[in-house]
C-alpha cells in the first residue's frame, strides 16, 4: 500500500512512510504505508509487506522496552475506529496512539562509526562536536554510545546533525538532557538484547513528545530497518562497509545509478524492491521471532 485514503477520519499529515489521522481530539491513528524514504527522498515504488514489517517490530521494541519510558501505545484496535470497509487498508500496518506534543529533533544514538557520522569523523575527528578516539575506522565500535541529535527535516529536506548545545537551545537543558540520557538507554538496553539474536544496531534514531504534564513519551516508530542500522555479527568487519537488514541496501543501490539524491528519485526495479522487503523480514524474524 504505496498511500492510504480512510475518509471515516480526519488526515492530518502525510509523513516520508506514515499517514496520520485524528481520533478525537487526544488520539492519532498512525497508518504505516510501504513507502520509502532513502537520503530524505521518498520513492515511487513500494516496497512489498514493509508497513506491516515495521509496525510488527516497532510494536515489539516498544512494549520489551516500557520499563525505560513511557510511549504512545493504546490498547484500542484500529479496525474499530475506521469505517468497515476500510478496514483491509489498517489490518497488520496501522496503531492507535496518544497525541502528544512532538519534540522537534531527533534523537540519534550512535554505537558505531558509520553513515554521516563517518564522514564527520573522517574530516574533523568528531562527531557532531564530540570529540573521539584518533585511529577508528569504519564500522568501529565507540568506546561507549554518543548522543548526536539532528533536526527534523520535511519531506524533501535532509535532517541536519545538530551539536548539544543546539539541541539544549531548541528544547531547553533540561528536556535536552532528559532526551540524552532516555535515548542512550533504549539504544544500549535494545543493542545488547539485539547481540543475543546475532544483530549489531549500530545506530538509531528516536523520536519522543511529551503529555500535558510535561512528562516524556517515545513515539513515532522505535528501532526498525527504516530509523536503524542493522549488521549481521556473523559478517561485521571493522574498516569495511557492513552488510545490512535496514535500507543501505536500497541507498546503495542508489547511489551505484548516480542518483543526485534530490527529487523526484527513480522507480525501483521490483527485483530490488523485493531484496529489501526480504532484508526487512530477516530484521523482524530476528529480532521478533
Amino acid at each position: 500500500m504505496y498511500q492510504s485514503s480512510i475518509q471515516s477520519l480526519p488526515l492530518i499529515a502525510r509523513g516520508k512512510v506514515r499517514d496520520i489521522y485524528a481520533v478525537g481530539h487526544d488520539k492519532l491513528l498512525i497508518v504505516t504505508t510501504d513507502r520509502l524514504s532513502a537520503f530524505d527522498v521518498i520513492l515511487p515504488t513500494p516496497i512489498p509487506d514493509k508497513g506491516k514489517i515495521l509496525t510488527a517490530l516497532a510494536g515489539f521494541w516498544f512494549v520489551k522496552l516500557a520499563h525505560v519510558v513511557p510511549n504512545q501505545l493504546t490498547d484500542i484496535d484500529p479496525a474499530t475506529v475506521v469505517a468497515p470497509d476500510e478496514r483491509d487498508q489498517v489490518a497488520g500496518r496501522a496503531i492507535v496512539v496518544k497525541k502528544y506534543k512532538v519534540l522537534p529533533i531527533e534523537a540519534v544514538v550512535r554505537g558505531y562509526l558509520e553513515g554521516s557520522g563517518w564522514s564527520e569523523y573522517s574530516q574533523s575527528q568528531s562527531v557532531c562536536g564530540i570529540k573521539l578516539p584518533a585511529g577508528l575506522q569504519r564500522a568501529s565500535k565507540l568506546p561507549e554510545p554518543i548522543f548526536t541529535p539532528a533536526t527534523k527535516a520535511e519531506a524533501g529536506e535532509h535532517d541536519e546533525n545538530i551539536d548539544f548545545a543546539n539541541c539544549e537551545k531548541l528544547i531547553g537543558k533540561e528536556r535536552a538532557a532528559e532526551v540524552r540520557d532516555v535515548a542512550i538507554r533504549l539504544y544500549k538496553e535494545a543493542a545488547d538484547y539485539a547481540l543475543t539474536r546475532g544483530i549489531i544496531i549500530a545506530d538509531t534514531k528516536f523520536e519522543f513528545g511529551v503529555d500535558d504534564n510535561g512528562v516524556l513519551h517515545l513515539i513515532d516508530e522505535a528501532l526498525t530497518p527504516d530509523s536503524s542500522r542493522f549488521w549481521p555479527l556473523d559478517t561485521y568487519k571493522v574498516g569495511e562497509s557492513p552488510q545490512s537488514y535496514d535500507k543501505q541496501f536500497i541507498r546503495n543501490w542508489l547511489e551505484s545509478i548516480g542518483f543526485n539524491k534530490k527529487p523526484p528519485a527513480p522507480e525501483v526495479p521490483a527485483d530490488i524492491a523485493q531484496r529489501t522487503s526480504d532484508k526487512y523480514r530477516e530484521a523482524l524474524t530476528r529480532l521478533a521471532g
